[in-house]
């Protein structure tokens, strides 16, 4: 009985260790939940706007003038209203897995400044990306601001992934496993990415569903940005396959050509949805289905720009200039 004691004694001292010395592996899996959580809240996003919810809570902090939560209120639908609430409850899932990355990443016991300054970027954001819905609200939907609730949901996604990254790599000077001009046709494919995005959320400034009556839009002609942002994606696919045809010759390494396959098969997804859509005169849940496939097309961007470099593996030591000492604060 004595031997059985001291035994759970020692497990309850080693228990608190574990919990509070994340190892790597247990940041890239919360940095991985950040990427997840961060795609989702974009698609609950597109559901609030595609159900007319946009203005269920109509204040902000507060869902109404006099309440935090849903009450009944007889100019709201109480769908509306709980579609809207439920939104705002999800950017509290995200927040924690944006703080859980930060406290893993401060409290690693081979603590590396990359690391944190990526897993600082996670809470810091979610906090900004509260305010801004606040503003998108006050703003009665404006199509600038609700543009910008999206695109900073982005951002967030691409800090999350470069951590996830990050935290699987080890800290040697970056290796570049493609042709310097393969890296670069990369760079350019992602800048197309990120202007695909960018025009799509003005083809949804423009075009039906603005989450309610009362919002205004922006004023361009639907069809003309329609044409562009279908253009733009045209050049997006044609980069993706000069990438995977210039991959496949030069003999790049089989998880790259591996990665932008996968990216070209996204993108032809997503290009059936976006037709689709398009001449069904922009069902609700295509919008959704679509919004989803624009976030996992920059996931799958991310992939194939970080999986074209090395920077050795895990346990490649971290030198001192990139320790931090005891205390550590945002960099």
């Amino acid at each position: 009985m004595k031997h059985l004691l001291d035994q759970a004694r020692r497990q309850a001292v080693k228990l608190p260790r574990a919990v509070w010395s994340p190892t790597a592996d247990g940041l890239r899996r919360w940095a991985l939940a950040s990427v997840i959580v961060n795609a989702g809240i974009t698609v609950t996003g597109a559901a609030v706007r595609v159900t007319g919810s946009g203005l269920g809570c109509p204040t902000w902090p507060r869902c109404t003038p006099d309440s935090f939560v849903p009450v009944a209120h007889g100019e709201i639908s109480a769908v509306n209203m709980a579609v809207e609430f439920g939104n705002r409850l999800l950017t509290f899932v995200v927040l924690i897995a944006g703080v859980a990355c930060l406290v893993a990443a401060l409290r690693m016991p081979s603590r590396r400044r990359d690391l944190v300054r990526l897993a600082w970027l996670q809470p810091i954001g979610v906090a900004a990306q509260a305010l801004w819905g606040g503003l998108v609200v006050r703003s009665v939907l404006n199509p600038v601001t609700v543009s910008m609730h999206f695109l900073i949901s982005i951002g967030l996604i691409a800090a999350a992934f470069a951590l996830y990254a990050r935290s699987k790599e080890g800290d040697a000077a970056p290796e570049r496993l493609v042709h310097r001009d393969i890296r670069v046709l990369s760079l350019a494919l992602t800048a197309a990415v990120a202007a695909l995005l960018v025009v799509g959320v003005v083809v949804a400034g423009t075009g039906p569903h603005s989450g309610d009556a009362m919002a205004s839009r922006f004023r361009f002609d639907v069809e003309t940005v329609a044409r562009i942002h279908a253009d733009v994606a045209y050049l997006v696919v044609g980069l993706t396959f000069a990438l995977l045809f210039a991959l496949r010759v030069t003999g790049a390494p089989r998880h790259v050509r591996r990665a932008a396959l996968t990216l070209l098969a996204v993108e032809l997804a997503q290009g059936i949805v976006g037709y689709v859509q398009y001449f069904l005169a922009v069902p609700a849940f295509l919008v959704g289905l679509h919004v989803l496939g624009s976030t996992l097309v920059w996931i799958h961007t991310l992939r194939v720009v970080y999986a074209m470099r090395s920077r050795g593996p895990l346990e490649t030591p971290v030198g001192d200039h990139d320790r931090l000492g005891s205390v550590a604060v945002p960099a």
